[in-house]
């Protein structure tokens, strides 16, 4: 019976803690994560780079099965400079650029599928207009067959 107890307080100590170590640890990740990002814009690099940097740091930091997404780094990296305001001050103005314009990234999705609509369209249509000369051509053929025989069609034949 004590050797039961004992693996129950062992579990029960598990219990507390980890759920704190896993936050304690995604806390710095985010924190360092932020950093990365604020540093590399604020050493003059471009968006993109800087992004990747901090996105791979944070992905790599949460650990687990499941990944952590673009969007939901990118608002922790957000919360975290506004959240710490004073150190992150000169990263403000770079915000912007982890959320992008919504508005124009979904008018950006719909010409992108207009266009390939019009693509798929024009392909069918070609399609289409290829056949109808391929039985053109063989209705043609046919009728000429017909008209010419192999005599007429001798070159030698003068």
């Amino acid at each position: 019976m004590p050797r039961l107890n004992y693996q129950k307080l062992i579990l029960l100590t598990l219990g507390i803690f980890t759920p704190l170590t896993i936050t304690i640890s995604k806390v710095n990740a985010t924190t360092f994560g932020a950093e990365i990002f604020c540093t590399m814009r604020d050493g003059g690099n471009d968006h993109e780079s800087s992004w990747e940097a901090a996105y791979t740091y944070i992905k790599q930091q949460k650990g687990g099965i499941f990944k952590i997404s673009p969007k939901r780094a990118a608002s922790q990296i957000t919360e975290t400079v506004i959240r710490e305001n004073a150190k992150f001050s000169y990263c403000v103005e770079y915000l912007d650029n982890l959320h992008p314009n919504r508005k124009l990234e979904r008018e950006l999705q719909k010409e992108e599928k207009r266009q390939e609509k019009e693509a798929k369209e024009k392909e069918n249509k070609r399609k289409q207009l290829e056949k109808e000369l391929e039985e053109t051509n063989k209705q043609l053929s046919d009728e000429f067959s017909d008209e010419f025989s192999d005599e007429t069609l001798d070159r030698y034949s003068y």
